[in-house]
């Protein structure tokens, strides 16, 4: 007898549809859902440069050019103008103090030395001979009085003997009389003679006090004219080296022209122009370092120049220790001047990412052939590192060459 075949709901061809469409359904949610959606981009690696984050020792500090200069230099200026009568020193030779390095000759200067000395003798003269008139006066005075006391020891005993006698009616009242006279005019003409040394001695005194200092004062200007003369001949200020513009013999040279200088050999400073933006963090005793010859060395900031002139300011240097063998005048020093106290840090080394991120942001690789985008926050900043605040940890792995060509995508693709 026939039997009925019922009819299959599923069968393999059904099954096969819809399990391929639940597929379908859960690969377009997973993709909605979980897979990364980020822009990418394709980059070489050898393209780029990747640095490591440490922990290390970070010191603020600028880079700066200073010029090397001598610790101590005198300058020549001409105190008084004139010709170049006689060059004895050359441009670079060694000097003890008190050397000639040239003369000058200024016949109008000479002249008017000659008569002004001629002038000043004359003077002297006079205040020496009105001193001598003054104590001649002084010796014709006491001889004066010596006279008139001579008199009056003549006189007293000749008045008192005729005063006995007059008083016994021994000898004539005339002669009395006359005696008498004698020794009261003396008496009374020493009195005023007396009377007007005293008052003269006193003046006396005065103008001999008076003459001496005109003559001591009238003696210095006498010296002072002989220096000017001494002015004409440069000489070397302290023991150095000499350095000259070239002079030629019969030249003009103006009151308070440089001449040229004296350098102290083997001892430098360092001159260091800095941006005014500086200026707080700059102090004395402020160490530095420089690179010479292979090996480094050690400054200190000795002195901050005051004035700023187109936005910087200057400040010497001075080595502390050695000074470099061989380093030169006017030879230039790369230095990197410390403005703090060096500390254990975060440390990201400087690179072109920081001029198209500011330092917010940076790629990080997440494994050998990926890097990832990460919010950071910088804070210090010297020629070697920044200090990181937040974002990255040691050991994080960062893109520091220039992201200029990197766009606005979030992942690159290192191949």
């Amino acid at each position: 007898m026939d039997k009925k075949i019922e009819k299959k709901n599923w069968t393999v061809k059904k099954v096969a549809m819809y399990g391929g469409a639940v597929l379908v359904v859960l690969l377009v949610a997973y993709q909605l859902i979980f897979a990364d959606r980020r822009s990418k981009l394709k980059v070489e690696q050898d393209k780029i440069t990747i640095a490591e984050v440490k922990r290390g020792e970070f010191k603020e500090f600028i880079p700066q050019t200073g010029i090397v200069e001598p610790s101590r230099t005198v300058f020549l200026d001409a105190i008084e103008g004139g010709n170049i009568k006689r060059l004895v020193a050359e441009s670079g030779k060694l000097l003890k103090k008190g050397d000639v390095i040239l003369e000058l000759t200024n016949l109008n200067r000479e002249l008017s030395v000659l008569q002004q000395e001629a002038s000043f003798n004359e003077s002297i003269n006079r205040a020496r001979e009105t001193k001598l008139n003054i104590m001649r006066n002084d010796l014709e005075q006491r001889q004066t009085l010596a006279l008139i006391d001579n008199q009056l020891n003549i006189l007293k005993p000749q008045y008192i003997r005729q005063k006995q006698l007059f008083e016994k009616k021994l000898i004539a009242k005339q002669e009395f009389e006359r005696t008498e006279a004698d020794y009261n005019y003396n008496l009374e003409r020493r009195r005023i003679t007396y009377e007007v040394y005293k008052n003269d001695s006193i003046d006396r005194i005065r103008q001999l006090r008076f003459t001496a200092e005109s003559e001591q004062k009238m003696m210095q200007s006498l010296n002072g004219l002989a220096k000017i003369l001494d002015n004409l001949v440069i000489r070397a200020p302290i023991d150095g080296q000499l350095s000259t513009p070239h002079w030629e013999i019969g030249q003009a040279v103006s009151t308070g022209q440089r001449l040229g200088q004296v350098d102290i050999v083997g001892s430098y400073k360092v001159r260091v122009p800095i941006d005014e933006l500086y200026l707080p963090k700059i102090s004395v005793g402020l160490p530095a370092t420089t690179d010479f010859a292979g090996q480094q060395y050690r400054l200190v900031i000795t002195y901050i120049y005051p004035t700023i002139t187109n936005g910087r300011f200057e400040v010497d240097m001075e080595f502390d220790g050695p000074t470099p063998a061989g380093i030169r005048r006017g030879q230039s020093l790369r230095l990197r001047i410390e403005l703090g106290q060096a500390s254990e840090e975060l440390l990201l080394p400087v690179g072109g990412f920081y001029k198209d991120t500011g330092g917010s942001w940076v790629f990080v690789l997440d494994g050998a052939d990926k890097a990832v985008r990460r919010d950071i926050k910088l804070g210090r900043k010297n020629s070697e590192n920044f200090e990181v605040l937040e974002g990255l940890k040691p050991g994080d792995r960062v893109i520091t060459s220039s992201y200029e060509n990197f766009g606005n995508n979030q992942v690159l693709l290192l191949n």
